[in-house]
């Protein structure tokens, strides 16, 4: 099993993973490798998912309509419904 050593870390940031360490029951060992294991695998979630932009290219053409614009909007239009809750005020 191979050792790993940090030189210049921080003392509040050693403080930090001291005080998780204590409120976790470990030592400081076991707890920065928790850390590392947990944001590892974290990682490959977040590279396994698709990005955003992806998402939005997998829909591109998914909706098919052969209706014209002015068909669509006038659709829209007519499905709008006016609202008197506001007539009253605040």
């Amino acid at each position: 099993m191979a050792n790993l050593q940090i030189k210049g870390i921080d003392d509040s940031l050693y403080g930090e993973i001291k005080l998780l360490a204590m409120a976790e029951n470990r030592s400081v060992s076991q707890q920065v490798l928790y850390l590392v294991k947990h944001w590892l695998s974290h990682q490959k979630r977040i590279q396994v998912s698709d990005t955003p932009a992806e998402v939005l290219l997998q829909l591109s053409g998914s909706w098919q309509d052969d209706s014209s614009a002015d068909e669509i909007i006038a659709e829209i239009k007519t499905a709008r419904r006016n609202s008197d809750k506001l007539s009253q005020g605040f």
